[in-house]
């Protein structure tokens, strides 16, 4: 298979795949996935096993900070009110939701590293930071205008 195949059938599978998050989301996540591809260079059989695994993490991700949004954020606004008690409670729902996020990240390395190489999970890990920094761009450039 081509890579211009490959590249085609996995934003088509990304795309089926998706779910109805909104118009944006659901844009973002296909150029995510064309980027990842495309900057890892993955080979068919790679990426057959490489996507379900990425999307059950990108999964366990939102669902992270779901909850750190719905937990936190409403409590860290009432900081001043909350008793020391609260407070410290607060303190631990963090620290659990830090190490949830980092048990995660370590799963997955686990798990990826058994599908690519090292070098391929570093270039992954820079290549995300990459589309992240080239969404940003983006935006600024949009809201500038």
């Amino acid at each position: 298979m081509n890579k211009r195949a490959l590249l085609f059938f996995t934003i088509l599978l990304a795309a089926m795949t998706m779910h109805a998050q909104g118009p944006v989301r659901d844009r973002i996540k296909t150029l995510k996935v064309a980027f990842i591809t495309e900057r890892l260079d993955l080979t068919s059989e790679e990426a057959q096993q490489f996507w379900p695994i990425y999307n059950e993490h990108e999964e366990k991700l939102e669902s992270i900070r779901r909850k750190e949004r719905t937990e936190l954020h409403a409590n860290l606004s009432r900081t001043e009110n909350l008793s020391e008690s609260q407070a410290q409670k607060l303190l631990d729902n963090v620290l659990a939701l830090k190490l949830e996020q980092q048990k995660a990240e370590k799963d997955f390395i686990s798990k990826m590293t058994q599908v690519i190489s090292a070098k391929k999970m570093l270039l992954l890990i820079k290549s995300e930071e990459d589309f992240k920094r080239q969404m940003l761009q983006q935006y600024r450039k949009r809201r500038g205008n």
